[in-house]
């Protein structure tokens, strides 16, 4: 049975939590967790939060063995974005977008 966790509007541009969630799919929890503990993004430290929820969510809702749970599926979908604007010269203003993704992971485990 899979489990399954995720983080709304965390504020990351999707695009660059993609790249860390990337790394991690299709991977054994145990080695998923060691390769977010010494990614240098910035999205590593909440992304690897999430995926210790959804092993403590199998953990707790089904009799699973932790040490057979891998990631089955990791991906990240853009959240609301928050509209500011810079003042820049000869009174124009130019818009910053600040981006939030919502992080889902799904752990799941192996058949063997």
């Amino acid at each position: 049975m899979e489990s399954r966790a995720v983080t709304r509007y965390l504020r990351i541009a999707p695009r660059k939590a993609r790249l860390v969630v990337d790394m991690i799919r299709g991977r054994r929890v145990e080695q998923a967790l060691g390769i977010l503990e010494f990614t240098s993004k910035r999205a590593a430290g909440p992304i690897a939060k999430t995926v210790k929820s959804a092993v403590a969510n199998a953990e707790s809702t089904q009799n699973v063995d932790v040490d057979k749970l891998y990631v089955k599926r990791a991906y990240v979908d853009e959240g609301p974005t928050l509209k500011r604007f810079m003042s820049r010269a000869h009174g124009r203003a130019t818009p910053i977008l600040k981006r939030t993704s919502h992080v889902t992971i799904v752990v799941d485990e192996r058949q063997r």
